[in-house]
């Protein structure tokens, strides 16, 4: 999942900032402040005194990243206590498919009585016309947007709801809770740190309003993004936070010699790629705490989680996940298929049948519960630079969505050199882009169609080079 239902998103108002003329791989969109619009008030309209302080603190700390963006989370106080219960959930799959009903994509469509009799839709659809999704009379002043590479490459804006993503981050507590451990606010200690590893990304610093306005913070552990390499260890030392998030690549870094003696978390949070066995029981054995690992999507929220290598369990909130075949034929429980997930906790994007374009098979636990077992479909891929390093696919993938690519496919042969097809795109831009990444040889065609790119979810990164040995 791109994101674990944190409490803030960026503030964007379509501000184009300009390249680093010193970096040709610079991306206008990452220089600080370059879109921040809203003001304090109106990012946390409860911030009192002593927030203000405690985010002032992070925000200048002196072995702080640079903080690309300014993000909050612009919840009322009764908003605030509406987000702390998870939505109800006796009949909602009836009032989710009424509401489905009355959306602009399904204008014309008749029969659609039950689940079964609506038709299977796609990322393709969304990026066609997300707003066909929305629903006529939703509350528009809730609205915030975020972004999805997805599994074809394609650019997605997602509407998300404040007060849904608020309860996203009582989600992660409950998940913790229910894992044997108790997260509360813990003097100035840090709520939550979402960390990435990658060339540019967003950062920022937060508070969140519903869990005592504790800071919480999204930060790049790429050398790059640190003023001196002995900054991100100090940064997390003093942050010292109580719950740590991100992908197995994030993770994995914290088990570096300069960060794994200074964080000492309650639990870690795994998303968006897979996450290996080895890698989960090195982590539990270093910082001795549950390893979370959340199965979603941006665009349906979290599906399932684990606490082990077994089955994902299918969360208790508002979705519900089938199970289909090669023509979209819906299997019975323990076939293997594409999953489906209809997913009713955004408002703004009430989404039924929607194919994730990842396989696995549905079984029954011990419990009665409903697991997603074999998992497949997560993959992260690291290319082999011409000095032997290593570069992560979503470098890649922010340089070929920036020069116009709608999707990709991305293969490095055994002795480093990349071949490239995009759908769309400035294919020279493309190549000089990943040379300058990669400093390998890149080759780049071009084709109009995604469907160019081949049936179902296209591997996009494929990688046969091996690193070198030091």
């Amino acid at each position: 999942m791109s994101d674990h239902g944190t409490s803030a998103l960026p503030d964007r108002d379509g501000t184009t900032a300009t390249h680093d003329p010193d970096d040709p791989l610079a991306l206008g969109e990452y220089r600080p402040g370059a879109t921040a619009v809203l003001t304090d008030a109106e990012r946390w309209p409860t911030l009192d005194a002593a927030a203000a302080a405690r985010l002032d603190r992070w925000r200048s700390h002196p072995a702080a990243p640079a903080w690309v963006h300014a993000t909050g989370d612009r919840l009322t106080a009764e908003a605030v206590e509406r987000t702390r219960r998870p939505l109800p959930l006796a009949g909602w799959m009836d009032e989710h498919l009424a509401i489905a009903r009355r959306l602009p994509f399904y204008r014309g469509m008749t029969g659609l009585e039950s689940l079964a009799d609506f038709p299977l839709i796609g990322r393709s659809d969304l990026v066609s016309d997300v707003s066909a999704f929305v629903p006529l009379d939703a509350d528009l002043d809730r609205l915030l947007h975020g972004t999805s590479s997805g599994s074809t490459g394609a650019a997605l804006v997602i509407p998300d709801d404040v007060e849904e993503v608020a309860r996203g981050f009582h989600l992660l507590v409950d998940l913790v809770r229910r894992a044997g451990v108790e997260w509360r606010p813990d003097a100035e200690r840090m709520a939550l740190v979402w960390v990435l590893q990658q060339r540019q990304a967003f950062t920022y610093v937060s508070v969140i309003s519903g869990f005592a306005h504790r800071a919480m913070a999204r930060v790049n552990l790429d050398e790059r993004a640190w003023r001196v390499a002995s900054d991100r260890s100090l940064f997390l030392a003093d942050a010292d936070p109580q719950v740590i998030s991100g992908n197995p690549t994030s993770l994995a870094e914290l088990l570096s010699d300069d960060l794994r003696a200074v964080v000492r978390p309650l639990a870690l949070f795994s998303g968006a790629m897979a996450l290996a066995a080895p890698l989960r029981a090195e982590l539990e054995a270093a910082f001795a705490c549950p390893v979370i690992d959340v199965y979603g999507l941006h665009e349906t929220r979290p599906i399932a989680a684990r606490t082990d290598d077994g089955p994902f369990r299918v969360l208790d909130r508002r979705v519900h996940v089938e199970v289909v075949d090669a023509a979209g034929r819906p299997l019975p429980e323990g076939g293997v298929g594409e999953l489906v997930v209809t997913a009713g906790e955004n408002p703004l994007l009430p989404l039924v049948r929607y194919r994730t374009g990842d396989v696995g098979r549905l079984v029954r636990l011990a419990d009665g519960a409903v697991g997603i077992a074999d998992l497949e479909g997560r993959e992260h891929t690291e290319f082999v630079t011409g000095a032997g390093g290593r570069i992560p696919s979503v470098d890649l993938t922010q340089q070929l969505q920036t020069y116009g690519a709608r999707g990709w496919a991305v293969v490095q042969a055994p002795d480093g050199a990349v071949e490239v097809t995009i759908a769309g795109g400035d294919a020279a831009r493309v190549r000089r882009a990943l040379q300058a990444l990669l400093d390998q040889r890149v080759v780049v065609a071009r084709v109009e169609r995604l469907i160019d790119l081949g049936e179902g979810k296209p591997r996009r990164f494929v990688s046969h080079a091996a690193p070198r040995l030091a």
